[in-house]
């Protein structure tokens, strides 16, 4: 009877002594799993969590993009010591190596993997700069004047325009979603690699055959695209440029005024009788031609439309007042140019009188 009671007592000894091993082995292999760092390929693309996924769906898809290396352990923590309402939607950059756990923190913390920056059509290079200024600064932060500075590093378009003074043309206008650390020194080649990626080779060739260069299209295409909201009637606008320096006839766009002011660093949103003076190649009001170079960022649209104008005998056109949504009438003839730019003259005049009516009840 002693000796079946000892052998009892072995076994239940044994027995113990390998549950607490396997638990012992347990709380090793859980403890290690969620907080061993493993490399992964993902580190440089984003991941998006969309609203509503469940928090199983969530570790298995980042399993299988080899980012969770032990998704058991994972969902395991969640259940017991974890809070899975806390995990978040969104866009995501998960670092390499990373563990499990700091993979759970990421997606609580709800960190996302972008910044989105907007560049509309018609920015000079002055307002991306502001923007830039702004937005990205960097670390230490960037002014102004040395991203400008960094603009007037022609490197990156040299082999398709070797004229370019700066990159004033080539800072492609679209929205973008940036790494949230980018900088203008990162930022600047990646607006740049866009408008390479939408320049087709195609355009080169039909620039030759009108005569001219990549640099004069590009130049053209950003006189259209601050002339012209609407893209039907940007050929339309093409064309009366073409038109006129075909004729010999001062191109006399204020937006070329206004650039002059931007670039002399006094512009203030009001064209002066000053600006129109302006001594300056790029006052299309002084001078004939086109200017030396772009005055603003350029989109495809206004690219095809400086590549193939409609064929016109226009040589004016006015702002349409009455559409209110950035179209013009136009006109080949001055006497009927002069009476429609009567009419837009009485419609800015009315449209002065009521801002100062404003102003003064403010």
């Amino acid at each position: 009877m002693v000796g079946a009671m000892i052998k009892l007592v072995k076994i239940i000894f044994v027995l113990g002594l390998t549950a607490l091993l396997a638990a012992g082995a347990g709380v090793y292999w859980f403890y290690s799993s969620l907080n061993a760092k493993a490399e992964h390929t993902k580190a440089n693309e984003v991941i998006t969590i969309e609203r509503g996924t469940a928090p199983n769906i969530i570790i298995d898809r980042l399993a299988a993009d080899g980012i969770v290396r032990s998704p058991l352990a994972l969902k395991l923590y969640l259940r017991t010591a974890g809070d899975a309402s806390k995990l978040q939607a969104g866009e995501y950059r998960f670092a390499s190596p990373i563990s499990p756990l700091e993979v759970l923190k990421t997606l609580e913390k709800g960190t996302t993997a972008t910044k989105r920056l907007t560049i509309p059509e018609g920015f000079t290079r002055f307002d991306i700069a502001k923007r830039l200024a702004e937005q990205f600064p960097g670390e230490p932060a960037m002014s102004e004047s040395e991203i400008l500075a960094l603009m007037n590093d022609t490197a990156l378009i040299r082999d398709l325009d070797p004229d370019a003074r700066n990159l004033e043309g080539y800072l492609y206008p679209a929205t973008y979603e940036l790494p949230p650390d980018a900088t203008p020194r990162t930022i600047i080649p990646r607006l740049v690699e866009q408008f390479r990626k939408t320049w087709k080779p195609e355009w080169t060739e039909r620039a030759r055959a009108l005569g001219r260069t990549p640099h004069e299209i590009v130049t053209i295409a950003s006189l259209i695209e601050t002339e012209s909201p609407v893209e039907a009637e940007r050929p339309i606008v093409a064309s009366v440029i073409y038109n006129r320096i075909n004729r010999n006839i001062p191109l006399g766009i204020d937006q070329t005024v206004v650039y002059v002011a931007k670039m002399q660093n006094r512009w203030d949103g009001t064209i002066h009788k000053s600006d129109i003076e302006a001594d300056s190649p790029y006052n299309t009001r002084k001078y004939g031609g086109i200017p030396p170079g772009p005055i603003s960022s350029v989109s495809a649209s206004a690219i095809e439309a400086a590549l193939n104008p409609a064929e016109t005998n226009y040589i004016f056109y006015v702002l349409d007042v009455g559409k209110n949504d950035g179209s013009h009438h136009f006109y080949a003839s001055a006497a009927e140019f002069e009476k429609g730019k009567a009419v837009y003259q009485r419609w800015l005049e009315e449209q002065r009188k009521r801002k100062k009516e404003n102003d003064n009840r403010q």
